[in-house]
């Protein structure tokens, strides 16, 4: 068990594929390659951190599985598809997460509380199906790697909507009205890189935490919601 009894923080981009974005799907790729690119160039944090990339919209596709980013080569591939399923979503997390914090630790790791980064345009279309295993999901009790959740809303995705899929109401944001959806893609995969490379700094302190940017362009849901 090489490089072992380090402290990893296993972070998950859970990204919207559902035909709406299909305008914005350069914009995602761009995104994901800089934030790929971005860790890449700090390898210190990239040490401390270990990615996923997921795309949902009917179910959950994986486009880059928990990752070094030291190591990995490959740029992960969206793919525009179907609907807008958050409960495709969160059904996934709930097994993926456990079963990969499980792998890590077995590798020999510490594991922080992983976080997940959330970027839908649109309103789900399981309606409320989602609650469900979204509450088992962020349980402590009942899912102790329950994970912090960031969510992003850009299009026609509504504040409230974030505000529940978060997990704390600061972790909620939504874009500005009138801002250009592929300016906002850009915004949040810049904020989510920043968000990773403090989180990776404060790992190695004596003080780890989680840090999350708000992106330029958009503002905070819950101020949205009243």
């Amino acid at each position: 068990m090489a490089e072992t009894r380090g402290v990893l923080l296993p972070a998950y981009v859970l990204a919207d594929e559902s035909g709406s974005m299909a305008p914005y799907e350069g914009d995602l790729s761009d995104g994901l390659d800089s934030l790929c690119e971005g860790l890449r160039a700090e390898p210190m944090v990239a040490a401390k951190l270990r990615l996923a990339v997921l795309g949902f919209s009917d179910d959950v596709q994986v486009r880059l599985a928990v990752a070094d980013m030291r190591h990995e080569t490959s740029l992960p591939k969206i793919e525009i598809r179907g609907l807008t399923s958050y409960e495709a979503a969160f059904e996934d997390l709930l097994t993926r997460i456990p079963a990969d914090v499980r792998w890590l630790r077995s590798e020999g790791y510490k594991v922080h509380r992983p976080v997940v980064f959330f970027l839908s345009d649109g309103q789900p279309t399981d309606k409320g199906a989602w609650r469900q295993p979204h509450g088992r999901l962020t349980d402590r009790a009942k899912t102790p790697t329950a994970p912090n959740i960031v969510a992003c809303g850009i299009g026609d995705a509504r504040a409230s909507t974030m505000v529940e899929v978060a997990t704390r109401p600061e972790f909620a944001f939504v874009a500005k009205p009138g801002t250009d959806i592929g300016q906002a893609v850009a915004e949040f995969f810049h904020a989510l890189t920043a968000s990773l490379v403090a989180s990776g700094h404060a790992l190695g302190s004596g003080v780890p935490e989680l840090v999350v940017n708000r992106p330029d362009q958009f503002s905070m849901a819950i101020d949205e919601v009243g």
